[in-house]
């Protein structure tokens, strides 16, 4: 791994400590949920928008974010969504009130929307094509681990310290990485100045209204303000779209479709985020629900599955070069199915079965995402790599949110009627057809599908 990182260039490693940092923030709230509940005398329905309203915020912005590129240089673009980052983390951590929570977390949100397509995108576009798979392979270490270690991080610091010791870690590490490594960020992406567009600017809250709307299902059911807004947000995207195709310099170059090999990549990294984030809300649950551990045992279990996602992540980027896209995906939603079936068939037995079927399940995550990823990129020219970067950690999102209410509401359902330990193992079963689509999908891929 370490060596892997050696071959990247001390600006891509600067992006990848921010970037790490900042996306662990994505998970360890889940952790703290029953100490802020109690603190603030909120319900689960309020506390949970501290996710919700964390990930809707991020999938209004990501669009964004080639305009961004385009139009302000990379320096100031870094440090201002750092600096958005930092204010929302300072807010979180002083604020007397849980709404000053909400706030803080909608503004890290906003900037790790920002982040995580921009620094994709200038990573790639500094990367020749015949070593994308490697260094793709590094930054699913920043998409993958940091989501895995965030609940082990919560869990660790909640044991012995206050819920306020979340936020001034993250703090206290971004402000350090950003003063000393100043001289490191460069310029390096070719700017394309325009305008503006506040209309296609407004269209975009379609992404939010979906995002909020498959969140909110296991709350408040699917009533008839739940389908306004749900309909209203398929009517604004369909005015988004409508408009890109218009503009001479899109917001989102709806033209990367147009690209053998695009789509698939785009749905296979969906799919895949998809069994890395069920496994981070199912085995704190069968940890801590059915085996009755603590959360600082639940967030250590998960360490295993953390570290053999990080060992597997540059070693599948090289096996693109190798092999291709196509075989590596069959790899990996095999390990994905195994590991829905042994939760499926033994995960109440024991918490070691857990903790192998995490381990599958995230590591089956390292042989499809970022190796999808950098195939759907090659396959666009290098002007187009940001829109569809951006397009790619949208939809992600918009899949990971959806897998998790289905997740919820199967949950729920089961447990009307089995035990808590039957219901995850049955919503487990169900989940067996997510990596199976992925591989049908698969068939439809071609075989040249190398990063070279």
């Amino acid at each position: 791994m370490f060596k892997n990182m050696r071959q990247l260039t001390p600006f891509s490693l600067v992006l990848l400590s921010i970037s790490f940092t900042m996306s662990i923030s994505q998970s360890t709230m889940t952790t703290a949920y029953p100490i802020l509940m109690k603190s603030f005398n909120v319900d689960t329905s309020t506390v949970q928008w501290l996710t919700t309203g964390f990930m809707v915020a991020m999938t209004l912005v990501m669009p964004l974010s080639p305009w961004l590129l385009d139009n302000v240089a990379l320096k100031p673009l870094l440090n201002g969504i750092v600096a958005v980052f930092l204010l929302g983390t300072a807010l979180a951590m002083v604020t007397p009130h849980f709404s000053g929570i909400i706030i803080g977390r909608l503004l890290e949100g906003m900037a790790v929307g920002a982040l995580f397509p921009t620094f994709q995108s200038v990573i790639m576009e500094n990367t020749e094509k015949a070593e994308r798979g490697v260094t793709m392979g590094v930054v699913g270490l920043v998409m993958g681990s940091a989501l895995a270690v965030g609940p082990i991080i919560s869990g660790v610091i909640l044991q012995w310290v206050s819920w306020r010791a979340l936020f001034a870690l993250f703090f206290i590490v971004l402000v350090g990485l950003l003063l000393s490594c100043q001289h490191l960020i460069k310029n390096t992406h070719q700017m394309k100045k325009s305008n503006f567009d506040w209309l296609s600017a407004i269209t975009l809250i379609g992404f939010g209204g979906i995002l909020y709307s498959i969140a909110s299902v296991p709350r408040t059911g699917m009533h008839a303000t739940w389908w306004i807004i749900l309909l209203g947000s398929f009517v604004l995207l369909a005015i988004f779209v409508t408009r890109q195709y218009k503009l001479t310099q899109p917001f989102l170059n709806l033209t990367v479709f147009k690209y053998q090999g695009f789509l698939p990549g785009l749905l296979l990294t969906g799919i895949s985020y998809s069994g890395l984030i069920i496994a981070t809300v199912l085995m704190p649950l069968f940890y801590q629900r059915v085996f009755h551990l603590t959360p600082l045992w639940s967030g250590l279990l998960m360490v295993p599955a953390a570290v053999f996602l990080s060992q597997l992540n540059p070693r599948t980027g090289k096996l693109l070069n190798q092999i291709g896209l196509k075989k590596l995906v069959y790899i990996g939603m095999a390990m994905m199915i195994a590991g829905y079936v042994l939760l499926m068939v033994a995960g109440t037995a024991s918490w070691l079965v857990g903790l192998v079927a995490a381990m599958l399940l995230e590591g089956g995550n390292a042989f499809v995402m970022m190796p999808a990823v950098t195939a759907a990129n090659n396959a666009l020219p290098q002007t187009l790599v940001s829109h569809g970067t951006a397009l790619i950690t949208t939809m992600r999102q918009v899949i990971g949110a959806g897998s998790v209410v289905v997740a919820s509401i199967l949950i729920t359902h089961f447990n009307e009627h089995v035990s808590i330990g039957q219901s995850l193992a049955q919503t487990s079963g169900w989940f067996i057809a997510v990596p199976i689509i992925g591989l049908l999908l698969t068939t439809r891929l071609q075989n040249k599908t190398k990063s070279v």
